[in-house]
């Protein structure tokens, strides 16, 4: 490390999944990303809608919640592995499904839609997470099974006239997204590589001289979930060491966000108040805060 070590900062529960919404059960998902093992839940994508209403999906069970205050309400289930979660101007839910592509959930009824599910006609390898771009395109990362075995991991843009570009298509596990304050790059977290890639966004989708920003630790997993704050610092989520990097705008580490609970710190959102953190630890089922000091 060319840097001082990052500053510790706690994390405290904010709030815990209800147990009458557990279910421990073995199933395909948990045979091949928890080695077969029975879980209850696993939490990610955590997002605010306007009314400054969490909500996180529940991926081996289809699920989606709402939290508002220590009231969790199920808004949606369905036959799909929900990852990354947006809210969409209209108010609809935008899900990165790894087995269904993208899907537009209604929060009001709970029917799940399928947005993207093909590339001419060729499936994709499994969506993991989005962001929302201000001119109306969503980017979105195409993980599957990639990693340094196969770095072939694809990250796309769809226009709000459903055109589709594709960005990258050499990624070792593309995972979180996040796009700068300015929206004129992006960050993307290689997770088996243990980096985040970033880059500038183009019209045109050419993509030229992308940037290893930031590196973490090497160790069992590398960076998840990714989120922005308005100093365009970035928090990078690793449930490989049970925490939350933060880093200026130039790469430069600030602070670690250690977990309260589990390790298995998947995503992160700042708060309506633009300051404070929430995390999923999917281990517990648990939703962390931390208040981030201003610069």
């Amino acid at each position: 490390m060319w840097f001082d070590p990052p500053s510790p900062l706690a994390s405290r529960v904010l709030t815990r999944m209800p147990d009458r919404f557990r279910r421990l059960e073995r199933s395909e998902w948990a045979d091949g990303n928890r080695a077969g093992a029975a879980v209850d839940s696993f939490l990610e994508g955590p997002c605010y809608d306007t009314a400054g209403r969490l909500h996180v999906v529940d991926i081996p069970y289809g699920r989606i919640f709402r939290i508002d205050g220590d009231t969790w309400t199920l808004l949606a289930e369905y036959d799909g592995w929900p990852n990354g979660l947006k809210v969409l101007p209209d108010g609809m839910l935008l899900a990165a499904d790894y087995r269904r592509g993208l899907m537009r959930i209604d929060p009001a009824s709970g029917a799940a839609t399928p947005l993207l599910q093909t590339v001419m006609s060729e499936s994709f390898k499994g969506l993991n997470d989005l962001t929302l771009h201000r001119d109306g395109s969503v980017l979105f990362t195409d993980q599957g099974q990639t990693g340094l075995q196969d770095p072939s991991g694809r990250v796309w843009r769809r226009h709000p006239d459903g055109r589709l570009d594709k960005l990258l298509t050499t990624g070792p596990s593309p995972n979180g997204l996040v796009l700068n304050s300015a929206e004129t790059h992006l960050y993307v977290a290689m997770t088996r590589s243990c980096e985040v890639w970033r880059f500038f966004l183009r019209d045109d989708a050419v993509v030229a001289k992308a940037q290893c920003f930031a590196r973490v630790p090497a160790g069992t997993s590398g960076p998840d979930g990714l989120a922005m704050d308005r100093h365009d610092r970035l928090y990078i989520c690793n449930p490989g060491h049970g925490c939350v990097w933060v880093v200026d705008a130039r790469g430069k580490p600030l602070y670690r966000i250690d977990s309260c609970a589990g390790r298995m710190v998947t995503n992160c959102a700042l708060a309506p108040d633009g300051r404070s953190l929430v995390m999923t630890e999917s281990e517990s089922g648990t939703i962390l805060i931390c208040e981030v000091p201003t610069p």
